[in-house]
C-alpha cells in the first residue's frame, strides 16, 4: 500500500516554523522567503484540513492540531537526518567543524591539537572562534566548547573541567622596589581586567587587601590579549588557570600569591544529541575526554 504522506518540503516548513514561531527566522533558515515558508504552511493545512498557526499581526501560535502534528514531524526529520549522516560519514566527509572561544582555542585547544591530528590523521578540523553562543541547530558546526554554567537546551552537555581565578605577572615584577611580595603590595602596581564574571573586587576581598581600586586599569575583551599584557609587564592580571596553565608552566608568568578563587563557570564539550554517534565527533570526544583528564591530573599534582 502506498504511503499517504504530505510534501516533505511543506513538513520541513512547519517544523521549522514551528521550532522558532516565526515564517520569517523559518525562512532565514531553509534559505528560502517568508512568503515561501507561508505558502508551505497553507498547503500543509490544505492538505490535512485543519489550521497548524494562529497568525496574529506579526506573531504565530500553534494550534493544537499544530501541536499534535509537531512531535512525530521532529521524530522524522531527526531519523531522516541521522540516517543522511551516517551515509555522509561512510562517504567523503572528512570535515569537522568545532567552534570555541577565541582566548580558549589560542591557550589550550591549537597547542594540543597535534595529538589529535597524530591519532586521526582522516580528519580535517575546522576551528571557528567567537565570543558569542553559536546555535549549532542553525550553524554548520559539530561541536562546541563553551565556559558558562551547563545550561544548554536541547544540547548534550560534557563537563571538561572547573574554572578558578588568581593574580599572575610578568616575572620581572617580583624583582625591584615595588616588587610584589604580598596581596597589599598591588596597590603599587596596575590591575589589567577582563569581562569575567570573577572580578578584582572579589579576589581583592578574599585577601583581605584594602585601598586598592578594583576598577582601575586597562580592560581587554580578550583574555588572551590579558595575559599577554601581563607578561609583558603592563600590569597584574586575574587570570583563569586554564589559559594561564601554559604561560607558567613556559615561565612567561608566575602567580605571585596563592590564593584562588573558585568559580560556578565551567567548560564544556556540546553537540546535538542525535549527532553523538557520528564517528568523527565520537573520535575527536574521546580524544578530548583525555586532554581534560590528564590537564586535571596536572592541576592536581601542582
Amino acid at each position: 500500500m502506498a504511503r499517504r504522506l504530505p510534501p516533505l518540503n511543506a513538513l520541513r516548513a512547519f517544523e521549522a516554523a514551528a521550532r522558532h514561531l516565526s515564517f520569517t527566522r523559518a525562512a532565514s533558515e531553509l534559505n528560502v522567503t517568508p512568503a515561501a515558508i507561508s505558502h508551505q504552511v497553507k498547503g500543509l493545512e490544505d492538505w490535512f484540513g485543519a489550521k497548524l498557526f494562529q497568525r496574529r499581526n506579526r506573531e504565530i501560535l500553534m494550534t493544537e492540531a499544530g501541536q499534535l502534528l509537531l512531535p512525530g514531524v521532529r521524530d522524522g526529520m531527526d531519523q531522516l537526518e541521522t540516517a543522511v549522516q551516517r551515509i555522509t560519514v561512510q562517504g567523503d566527509d572528512t570535515e569537522l567543524r568545532v567552534t570555541c572561544m577565541p582566548s580558549f582555542a589560542s591557550k589550550w585547544l591549537v597547542p594540543r591539537l597535534g595529538s589529535f591530528r597524530a591519532r586521526h590523521p582522516e580528519i580535517d578540523v575546522l576551528l571557528s572562534t567567537s565570543e558569542g553562543i553559536v546555535d549549532l541547530e542553525v550553524e554548520p558546526f559539530d561541536l562546541g566548547i563553551r565556559s558558562g554554567r551547563g545550561n544548554y537546551p536541547g544540547l548534550t552537555v560534557h563537563r571538561l573541567f572547573d574554572d578558578a581565578v588568581f593574580p599572575v605577572c610578568s616575572p620581572a615584577l617580583l624583582e625591584g622596589p615595588n616588587a610584589l611580595r604580598c596581596p597589599d603590595d598591588l596597590k603599587n602596581h596596575t590591575l589589567l581586567h577582563d569581562d569575567y564574571p570573577v572580578g578584582w573586587q572579589e579576589w581583592l576581598t578574599a585577601a583581605g587587601v584594602e585601598g586598592a581600586d578594583p576598577r582601575r586599569g586597562p580592560m581587554f575583551d580578550n583574555s588572551a590579549m590579558l595575559l599577554q599584557a601581563a607578561a609583558e609587564g603592563l600590569g597584574v592580571a586575574l587570570a583563569r588557570h586554564v589559559l594561564a596553565y601554559a604561560d607558567i608552566v613556559a615561565g612567561r608568568l608566575v602567580a605571585p600569591f596563592p590564593i584562588t578563587l573558585t568559580s560556578d563557570m565551567a567548560y564544556y564539550l556540546v553537540h546535538l544529541p542525535r549527532t553523538a554517534d557520528r564517528p568523527m565527533i565520537r573520535a575527536f570526544r574521546e580524544w578530548l575526554f583525555e586532554e581534560a583528564y590528564t590537564y586535571r591530573a596536572e592541576q592536581d599534582r601542582g
